[in-house]
């Protein structure tokens, strides 16, 4: 069973960037779309493999609804704008690089560097699932399984790897892609991320014990030195 819901995961993973890549697109013959889906895989199998493969409680959590009992009311508004942001500006890329026209493209170098962020967010994802075993989808005290504050690995470098490394893949897929257009609309998803950090903060220093104290620790939210 495990197996099957690993391997669910990393389907579902795959086949929602296909969707909504070459779907808009209207072709499947577009490399630079190919190679990324290609880094999801890699990051989605090496998650399942050196994660959940030991922790199936955070696997089954990872695949619950994004609207979850528990959950406050702000979580569950903020998350399906997130979610809605997120997937606009995934299908904004193909209909900018085929259609729109909307900027010049990136040259090769800069491509690459895009594609630099992407690997980089992704590995930074899967370090954050690697500490955390409470990396829940959603803002909600997790009491049956003895939720604590997390501190260590990347964690100690900023409270909100994950979002930091979506972030920053966010950016970078939308410019190895090829278009300025989309990687100036990461601003929308990234500002909602901000948001919800707030919201998901004010809820942690409210229920859960210590996470007034690593807060006080680690001083940057999603970019260090900066915020």
């Amino acid at each position: 069973m495990l197996t099957f819901k690993s391997i669910a995961y990393i389907v579902f993973n795959v086949g929602i960037f296909g969707v909504m890549l070459f779907v808009p697109a209207g072709t499947v013959d577009w490399w630079r779309a190919w190679v990324f889906i290609g880094v999801v895989f890699l990051a989605t199998s090496a998650i399942a493999i050196n994660v959940f493969a030991h922790n199936e409680t955070l696997l089954n959590e990872r695949l619950k609804s994004p609207i979850q009992t528990g959950q406050p009311l702000a979580d569950k508004i903020i998350l399906l704008l997130c979610l809605a942001a997120w997937g606009g500006l995934i299908v904004f890329i193909p209909l900018d690089v085929f259609r729109f026209h909307l900027m010049r493209n990136p040259g090769l170098p800069v491509c690459s560097l895009g594609l630099v962020l992407v690997v980089a967010g992704y590995s930074l994802i899967y370090l954050a699932f690697r500490e955390n075993a409470f990396a829940a989808s959603v803002v909600r005290y997790q009491k049956e399984s003895q939720h604590v504050v997390v501190g260590t690995g990347v964690y100690r470098l900023v409270q909100h790897p994950m979002y930091a490394g979506g972030s920053l893949a966010w950016v970078g897929v939308s410019i190895w892609l090829g278009s300025y257009a989309a990687a100036l609309l990461t601003i929308v998803p990234i500002g909602m991320i901000a948001l919800r950090i707030l919201i998901e903060e004010r809820f942690l220093r409210r229920e859960l014990k210590g996470y007034d104290a690593y807060a006080a620790g680690v001083r940057y939210r999603l970019i260090p030195l900066l915020w």
